[in-house]
């Protein structure tokens, strides 16, 4: 289907980004073999890695792909959990990880231009400096612009400010024709033809490889509070969410974990979750001046303690609200060992108890444990599937159980009207499932469009769906 690459090929290419920007040793592309995605099912080697430094140097590279029709597929930090990243055709990973320089913060405009490649941590710290702030914050400071761009990501603070996609003012990308598109700017509003800037947002580089990107951001709030509520069951706590969001509070975010998942990461840590009662809890942060927090505070302890809340947990020091917010986000990694797959289905709010309860039932049929926590507030949950019970003892036959409790469980969300991925994307994992989850109209859309886009099917081939 594709063409090896030949060395006539290999010394086109590191013409165009020198030698010492080519890696062809297995040893040192093994990093780029895979993703953050719990198993090795899907590590495959590229034939070369190319560290571009320029828009010119990925265009010229997609020319040459063009012409000899070999995959090229773009990389961030690889933090995916989907195997979005993964080469599956060989071919060329082009990393962005030398372009990864911010080129304006435009404090009038309160826009920032910036390479794809610029890793989350050094773009917080470097609005941090100015007193600026981005809302989305998908959970790893590794990953790239590019990459929460290309797989439109989400996280915590969602249920307040969206998903990336709302930031997302202006794209520079490469197309599979070689040509370089400019879309969007440092615009509010662009009402200007069809949005290539939101149908290359979410693409996961299947469509084009996004070089450089216009982020609108904002003040950076005075304070927040980060606030952790207990409750003895899953029911009482979520059955606070919608009357905490139809009361006139807009949390920064409203997370759930259960006492036993938390419990995990805290001996992965080493550190102690601060609160002790309860089996379930809710985590909600706040943000806005002190008198705000302190009212907004109060009600929201009023609406919990009305529907069950045992306590009410309020961190103002900052190094404990990011002591609290660690142990959350390290949930991941901590589960990640015993971990086969960690799903991403998005619900209506109302339907994640229920959902809740059918997963429930299948780990009582099965035996197998399926830990599930996730943005209470936007009601993404993020299910584990294990290869251990509930005991935590191994299960022999987890690859037959596997398939069998991943199917039930999105079938249960599909009959809920939910969709199977609410911030990690599709990759190759949940590409089995997108059909079911969007339906056929839609899905020959999508592929009538990368058609169109890409003919010879070159950027990122095989993910999302199969043409």
């Amino acid at each position: 289907m594709y063409k090896p690459l030949d060395d006539a090929t290999i010394k086109e290419i590191e013409t165009i980004v020198g030698t010492e920007n080519v890696l062809m040793d297995r040893e040192k592309m093994e990093d780029y073999s895979h993703d953050e995605y719990a198993l090795d099912t899907f590590k495959t080697y590229p034939e070369i890695v190319v560290k571009p430094g320029t828009t010119s140097e990925i265009a010229r590279i997609v020319q040459i792909a063009n012409q000899r029709h070999f995959a090229v597929v773009a990389r961030g930090g690889a933090t995916g959990l989907c195997g979005g990243s993964v080469p599956i055709f060989n071919g060329v990973v082009v990393s962005l990880e030398r372009m990864n320089r911010i080129l304006e913060i435009d404090t009038e405009n309160l826009m920032v231009t910036a390479e794809a490649g610029l890793t989350l941590r050094d773009f917080y710290a470097a609005l941090k400096e100015r007193r600026l702030f981005f809302p989305p914050h998908p959970g790893e400071e590794s990953a790239t612009l590019g990459g929460i761009i290309a797989t439109n990501a989400g996280g915590a603070r969602a249920v307040k400010y969206g998903t990336v996609r709302s930031f997302v003012r202006g794209i520079e990308a490469v197309l599979a024709d070689s040509s370089v598109i400019e879309a969007g700017g440092k615009l509010i509003k662009d009402s200007t033809g069809y949005s290539m800037l939101h149908l290359l947002t979410g693409s996961e580089g299947t469509l084009g490889i996004i070089t450089r990107a216009v982020i609108s951001v904002m003040p950076k709030p005075e304070m927040t509070t980060t606030i952790i509520i207990p409750y003895e069951t899953l029911g009482m706590a979520l059955s606070s969410v919608t009357p905490i969001l139809c009361g006139g509070i807009q949390p920064l975010a409203i997370e759930f974990i259960s006492k036993k998942i938390i419990k995990i990461s805290e001996d992965y840590l080493g550190k102690s979750w601060p609160v002790k009662p309860g089996e379930v809890y809710l985590m909600v942060i706040l943000e806005g001046d002190e008198a705000f927090l302190a009212k907004t505070s109060e009600k929201l302890a009023e609406i919990c303690l009305e529907r069950g809340a045992i306590d009410i947990f309020v961190a103002q020091a900052q190094e404990k609200q990011d002591e609290i917010l660690h142990l959350r986000s390290m949930v991941y990694e901590a589960l990640k060992a015993n971990t086969i797959e960690i799903l991403d289905i998005t619900l209506p709010r109302t339907e994640m108890e229920p959902h809740i309860a059918t997963i429930d039932g299948i780990s009582k049929e099965y035996g197998v444990w399926l830990p599930t926590y996730g943005h209470a507030g936007d009601g993404n949950l993020h299910t584990h599937i294990m290869k251990i019970a509930p005991d935590g003892t191994c299960i022999a036959d987890w690859q037959k159980i596997y398939p069998v409790v991943r199917r039930q469980i999105h079938e249960d969300a599909f009959k809920r009207k939910g969709k199977i991925s609410g911030e990690h994307g599709i990759g190759l994992i949940k590409k089995e499932y997108i059909e079911q989850s969007i339906g056929s109209p839609m899905l020959n859309a999508m592929r009538r469009i990368k058609k169109a886009l890409d003919p010879n099917n070159i950027l990122n081939p095989g993910k999302i769906f199969d043409m």
